[in-house]
Formats: structure tokens, sequence, C-alpha cells
């Protein structure tokens, strides 16, 4: 299941604010009892793994472990709920942790506790896509209507074994004195971080602030606050992870197209600004567009370009040179650039270059696709 980001969370409401989000929804049943579900982005083709840890650090680290293992995630990301800490993100805020404190290591000695600091820094990729889709908004577009107008806050978060609802108690103070930058407080990051950092893997957290962890953390702000929150913090990671993947398809893409040899066909587009020459002794059925594609019914007829890949791939199939996976996971991608063709906005005119990517992907072996494909890209290309 490689190109996967396999999502945890502690608890059940946290699960099930990130599955709202899945389609197609299967069951992965890990050796040792653990038991995982993967489904696909709704809207999208890109996979998130998801599985539930239980509540501590040495549990999720655990389930991490055993995740990254069985699935050899592009990323693992924590998501759930967590208190606020100084300067305070207010309830419902998302938190996207820049690095983890594991605040409970220290030594005991005749003057007192001394902190034994242990700190594990946020991924840079993860990190810059986190800040990138903060700045776009467009992780918005996945907030219930309730939601009301979460704002993405970007520092520590502080990791250890204690539910913490004072700001006098001794353990208040420790955190106050030693880890005065942490701005959340939960007790899973740690243990997945450190599960991360021994397996080479990326590692993400995001969680929304239910309470404040103040002493009015109660019972009846958490059946208000705990879904706003893990709904928010969802809505979060799931655009995370869609970025994620897609990036990674699009680098894969492109370091493909770097080795391959120019796709035969007689269609130039100088999609930058420029000049094009054409030197040849025939070209017959050819079409040059400079700058852009053509104005005018371009989606339309780029619509009737992928009913037209369609109709190539039936015949291939028909001919025995597709087989009926092949044929079924390319049937899905084109029917994911349709849609998106057909929506306006950028956003949706990526959706349909990286469907169309990896159709790509999925003929070139097997089929006379491939120059066809990457004529539509290239169309599509000039509308982004």
């Amino acid at each position: 299941m490689t190109g996967t980001v396999v999502v945890l969370t502690a608890l059940d409401l946290e699960y099930k604010a990130v599955r709202a989000h899945l389609d197609d929804i299967e069951t992965h049943r890990h050796e040792a009892g653990t038991r995982y579900e993967s489904g696909t982005v709704r809207g999208t083709s890109c996979r998130i793994t998801l599985g539930l840890t239980g509540v501590g650090n040495q549990s999720s680290a655990v389930i991490a472990e055993r995740a990254i293992q069985e699935f050899a995630p592009l990323a693992v990301l924590f998501v759930g709920v967590a208190g606020s800490l100084w300067p305070k993100p207010g309830r419902g805020d998302v938190v996207v942790a820049e690095r983890v404190y594991a605040y409970h290591g220290g030594t005991s000695e005749d003057d007192g506790l001394k902190a034994r600091p242990r700190a594990w820094e946020a991924p840079h990729a993860v990190s810059q896509i986190a800040h990138h889709l903060e700045r776009s908004g467009d992780w918005r577009d996945r907030l219930p209507a309730e939601s009301g107008s979460p704002q993405v806050r970007f520092g520590a978060i502080a990791a250890g074994e204690v539910v913490q609802n004072s700001t006098i108690s001794r353990e208040a103070k420790w955190i106050r004195d030693h880890y005065n930058d942490a701005i959340a407080i939960e007790m899973e990051a740690a243990g997945v971080a450190h599960a991360g950092h021994l397996n080479s893997a990326a590692v993400g957290i995001v969680r929304g602030i239910s309470d404040m962890a103040d002493g009015t953390k109660n019972d009846d702000g958490d059946i208000e606050w705990q879904p706003r929150a893990a709904a928010g913090a969802a809505a979060f990671a799931v655009c995370l992870a869609e970025e994620l993947i897609n990036e990674r398809e699009e680098i894969a893409m492109a370091a493909n197209a770097s080795e391959s040899p120019a796709p035969a066909g007689n269609t130039v587009y100088n999609v930058a600004s420029g000049s094009v020459g054409i030197q040849a002794a025939n070209v017959s059925d050819a079409t040059v567009w400079m700058g852009t594609a053509p104005t005018g019914e371009r989606i339309d007829d780029l619509v009737a370009a992928v009913a037209d890949l369609r109709a190539r791939l039936d015949r291939d199939r028909a001919n025995g040179e597709v087989d009926d996976d092949t044929y079924e996971a390319a049937q899905d991608e084109l029917a994911s650039a349709e849609t998106a063709l057909r929506e306006p906005g950028r956003k949706n005119r990526k959706k349909a270059v990286l469907a169309l990517k990896r159709l790509s992907g999925l003929a070139a072996d097997t089929t006379s696709l491939g120059a066809k494909i990457a004529l539509v890209i290239a169309a599509v290309g000039g509308l982004s």
C-alpha cells in the first residue's frame, strides 16, 4: 500500500472525524490484531490509512511503528484534540507542531528536579506544506458548517503522561519553567515522533484545541468542544495528507518525464511565453498553441478529449492490451479528470492534471495512449 499516508488518532471521536472524509473504505488487519482502515479522500484518488492508538505516548509509539512497518507510508500524521497553553490558541483553533517535547524526562536531585529535554523537529517538507495550506485557506473547504472560523497556529507541542488541567500545579509550573514556548499540551505526539525518528518516517502532528488546560476543563465543555476541535484538526490533516501525496506524485512524474523520450505526435504546446520554431518535411494534422490553450469552448473540448481517451482505452482492452485491474484503475482516473474539468478553478485543473498523470503511468507500458494523454495534460496545464 505504498503511496498512502497513515493517520493515527487516540480517541474514537477523532477517528470518526477523519473517517468522515473517506470513501471506499477497506479494512486491514495486522497479524497482532491491530485493525486499520484504508480509504480514498473524498473527491480525490489519494488514500489514507487510519488507525486508533488509544491514549498515551507508549501505545501510540507501538501502533505508529506497526503502521510504518506494515504500510511504508509517505508520512504519518497524528490527529486529535489538545489543551491550550500560552500564548493561548483559542478553543477550536488548529495547532500544527513545529517541534514536539517529551516533557516528563528529568533527573531528581537534592536541589530539585532537573529537566532532561527530548525533542523532535517537524520534517521541513511537512512544515512547508502545512504553512502553504494555512496561507491558501483551501483546507477550510472540508470544515463542517458549524465549525466557525478556526485559526491555524504553529509552534511547539508538549506531550506527557498526564491530563493537564491547571495553571498552578507542579506540572504546570514545570512546563512553564522548561518548555515555555509550547502552545498546546497532549499525551501522544512524543511516542509517534519517536517511532517516526527510529524508522526514518516523516511525522506531522495536527491538534484541535478543545480546552484551555487551566482548570476549566469539564465534561460539558468536552461534549461541546471536543467534536469541533477534532473536526478542525481532521479537515486540516486530510488536506495535508492530500498535498503530501500529490507532491510526491508530481515529483515522480517529473522524474519519469525527464528520463523518457518525448512522446510521438505532431501537436506542439508552448505554454511558457516566447517563440517556438517547427522544421519538418511534412507536418499533418498539427496544432500549435502559443502561450496557453485556445480560448472559447476549451473546457468542453478537453472533456471531449477525455471521452476520446476512454474510447481508446476501451479499444485497447478489447484488443487484450490492458488487463482488467489496469482498466478499472484507468477508468477511475479518467472519471476523476473529467469531474475536475467540469468544475471551475485552478485547484480543479491541478486535480485533473494529476489524474491524467496517474493515467499516463498506468498506460505507459501497455497501450498507445501515452502520447494522447500527454497532449491533454499539456492542454489542461495551459489553463492553470
